[in-house]
């Protein structure tokens, strides 16, 4: 059977039309993904920091824009973007803080430590950890579980046992409230004058709100209300601490030395128990400083001293990072951080707090992290956005 010359070429019209619509929406997917990549490198490049999770799907002939973020400031640059190409779509992009919330989108810290996962699970990964009084952000609630952010950006999980939430009136109440700080490595706090019962454990860097003095304690309030006792001598008032607290390199060592010994746990920021850089950040917060989480964020902060192992140029306080060095095939990796404290020694938590030397004559030489040096850098009175000094930390004033 032939086709007449009229409806072969309509065929072949209809075959190109076909053909170039598909090129079209194909080419428009496209678009999108590559549009959703680069804000994603602009405003979010870390994921542990930054949550900027978009996808596109396609629905019939229509674009929709799904996923979910808590920078506004990134999905309306994405909406221009998309706007200057003329594409069409529909936007089902949820920003965060959640509406669900119904507004409480502050928490604090409701237990000695808590422990952060990286997803909404007891069995999933331990992130990152939290002392009593922290103040955190709340983006969003999955059954039992909120993803929060921590004063130094962090993204994680909390069971709903580790915060209080707290409406924007209350966080006000509580950040201007008088605090105490538990000044101590470990210990408890009492629910009378006797000590014969405790309310709680607690680590150093907790944080509470004063109510009233006793002979003996300050008597302080959780975030959730409990009333308790702390001995004078374990606390200090936090207003005074954070105004008086001296980030000084010797200062730095002797909070270093106070942590010998505590073990070495995955995700730990705490003296429960503390990873390499968890032990660096910790040692920084007792004085007075946030710095980032891991040591991966650490080694872009601050200024760099030294990569050619001239220890002679370092300071006490200065941070050592180990792990492998780029290759033509491979980028740099960062899996190890210690501090310099002095007499060719640093402190690094590896298996424990430990003291480690450079020193091949020294009985505690560390051959094995020596070979993987990468690189020094000072964050002692350097200016930099991803450090925060506490006494400019807004809330805790």
């Amino acid at each position: 059977m032939k086709l007449n010359f009229k409806a072969a070429s309509a065929f072949v019209i209809l075959s190109l039309l076909i053909v170039s619509s598909c090129s079209v929406k194909q080419n428009n997917e496209e678009i999108f993904k590559a549009q959703i990549q680069e804000i994603k490198t602009k405003f979010a490049p870390d994921k542990r920091v930054a949550l900027f999770d978009i996808q596109v799907e396609k629905e019939e002939d229509v674009f929709i824009l799904k996923g979910e973020s808590d920078l506004p400031v990134a999905i309306d640059s994405l909406k221009k973007q998309l706007e200057l190409l003329h594409v069409n779509y529909i936007d089902s992009i949820r920003l965060l803080p959640a509406k669900k919330l119904k507004g409480k989108t502050n928490a604090v810290i409701n237990i000695s430590v808590a422990n952060l996962r990286s997803k909404p699970k007891h069995s999933a990964e331990l992130a990152t950890q939290a002392t009593l009084g922290t103040p955190v952000k709340v983006l969003k609630q999955q059954e039992g579980w909120y993803l929060i952010q921590t004063p130094d950006k962090y993204l994680s999980w909390v069971d709903d046992g580790g915060i209080t939430l707290m409406t924007d009136q209350r966080f006000k109440e509580w950040k201007e409230a008088d605090k105490i700080m538990f000044t101590k490595t470990y210990g408890h706090t009492y629910n009378d004058i006797t000590e014969q019962e405790i309310i709680s454990d607690v680590v150093s860097g907790a944080i509470f709100e004063f109510v009233k003095l006793s002979d003996k304690h300050f008597i302080v309030s959780y975030p959730d209300g409990r009333i308790a006792l702390m001995r004078f001598k374990e606390g200090e008032n936090y207003f005074s601490w954070v105004q008086e607290v001296n980030p000084s390199p010797d200062n730095l060592v002797a909070t270093s030395k106070k942590l010998m010994g505590v073990p070495y746990l995955w995700g730990g920021t705490s003296t429960k128990g503390m990873d390499c850089s968890g032990f660096t950040k910790t040692v920084y917060f007792l004085n007075g400083m946030v710095i980032p989480r891991d040591a991966s964020q650490q080694v872009h902060t601050g200024k760099q001293i030294d990569e050619n192992r001239n220890f002679e140029n370092l300071e006490k306080g200065d941070l050592l990072f180990f792990g492998k060095k780029a290759t033509e095939n491979t980028k740099e990796k960062v899996v190890h951080v210690g501090m310099w404290i002095g007499n060719d020694e640093f402190i690094h938590a590896s298996n424990m707090v430990r003291v480690s030397s450079i020193n091949p004559d020294a009985e505690n030489f560390d051959k094995y992290n020596l070979n993987r040096y990468l690189r020094s850098n000072r964050i002692l009175k350097e200016t930099d956005k991803n450090l925060i000094d506490l006494k400019q930390l807004s809330v805790f004033k």
